[in-house]
């Protein structure tokens, strides 16, 4: 068991928050919402952001120089509905894409986006190709048997919830969330484990007869405690010398119903070191009771993180937050995870998570 140490010389200060509304507006013959909602995971693809949504068929796609927001719009579900919540009473049949990651593609750059896991509902991949090119290449691949596997209680604990995904050059490491109900003898716990990219990308090819990948470097995470209630993994990023990671302190009863939130923290598992955490807040140094679900490291300043909030309420826009990280966060010098980690030619601020 790895515990992460709250450090009172790190600091991460929201500047700014956003709301994700989309540019073009609502679009009721695509079931469009006005706005972006329980965005979920950030990753960079090109000169965008790109957002996944748990409980919306779209991608949202942030131009950072303007914050204009696009929807890429993704196969439609039951009856051609693309969004799924509790006020409509289909929050069972939504994707719940959690996690999502930048990977090497046959064609370029491949985004992938993993369901939770929560559900036997939530055990799709949804793989999108060419995604700013006008003209993406989207399949959603049922993923039954890695989802078998993921769910051994060594990584999952009592309840599966994948929240976070990292390309560590041919290995992919996905990130537990530990938020769920016990279950006999088993407590939730936060974990990560690692796949071989190659094998898994075989096996999305063609699920039906190759097998996926055996889960490899289990390890498990005590994130500390806000306002004594927990925090458990939302995302990870790669970052200088680690991999940055979101937290939130939520008093879910499992992983499928949401819960009072405390706030939310950023922390670094360091390639060599312990893990160190500090609370998000605002300016005035006040912890913030927001649920963040997104993490991507600015791409040319390692002080800027941006983040998104999920507001657990169909009607209210998810919020881009424009995030200072301040104190040494990072070891000094460190660009890239050490020999065997990651590949050649990976820079840790480019891959998203």
């Amino acid at each position: 068991m790895h515990e992460a140490q709250r450090d009172p010389q790190l600091v991460a200060q929201v500047e700014a928050q956003r709301p994700l509304t989309y540019a073009a507006g609502a679009d009721p013959a695509l079931d469009r919402p006005a706005h972006v909602r329980a965005a979920s995971s950030l990753v960079r693809l090109g000169r965008h952001m790109v957002a996944i949504q748990d409980d919306a068929h779209f991608l949202a796609l942030i131009d950072p120089a303007t914050w204009a927001v696009a929807a890429l719009t993704l196969p439609a579900g039951p009856d051609g509905q693309r969004q799924f919540d509790d006020l409509r009473g289909t929050r069972a049949l939504k994707l719940d894409l959690e996690a999502s990651v930048v990977v090497p593609g046959p064609d370029g750059d491949l985004l992938l986006a993993l369901g939770s896991g929560s559900t036997p509902e939530r055990e799709r991949i949804l793989m999108v190709e060419q995604v700013t090119s006008g003209e993406p290449a989207i399949r959603l691949v049922a993923a039954s048997a890695l989802y078998a596997q993921l769910r051994a209680p060594a990584f999952a604990g009592s309840e599966l919830n994948l929240e976070g995904a990292v390309l560590l050059g041919t290995t992919l490491r996905l990130f537990q969330r530990g938020n769920g109900a016990p279950r006999g003898a088993l407590q939730p716990i936060d974990a990560t484990c690692d796949l071989h990219w190659p094998a898994l990308a075989a096996y999305l090819a063609n699920p039906s007869v190759v097998p996926p990948p055996e889960l490899t470097a289990i390890t498990r995470y005590d994130l500390g405690r806000l306002a004594g209630a927990r925090l458990t993994f939302t995302d990870a990023t790669l970052a200088p010398g680690g991999i940055l990671y979101c937290a939130t302190a939520e008093d879910s009863p499992d992983v499928t119903r949401d819960g009072p939130v405390v706030g939310s923290a950023l922390g670094l598992l360091p390639f060599a070191g312990h893990p160190r955490y500090a609370p998000l807040t605002g300016p005035d140094g006040q912890v913030l009771p927001i649920k963040v679900e997104g993490a991507l490291l600015d791409a040319t300043d390692p002080t800027r993180i941006y983040l998104v909030a999920d507001a657990d309420d169909p009607l209210t826009p998810s919020e881009l937050l424009v995030t200072r990280l301040l104190g040494p966060w990072f070891p000094a010098a460190a660009t890239h995870p050490p020999p065997g980690t990651a590949g050649s030619g990976i820079l840790p601020m480019v891959n998203g998570g």
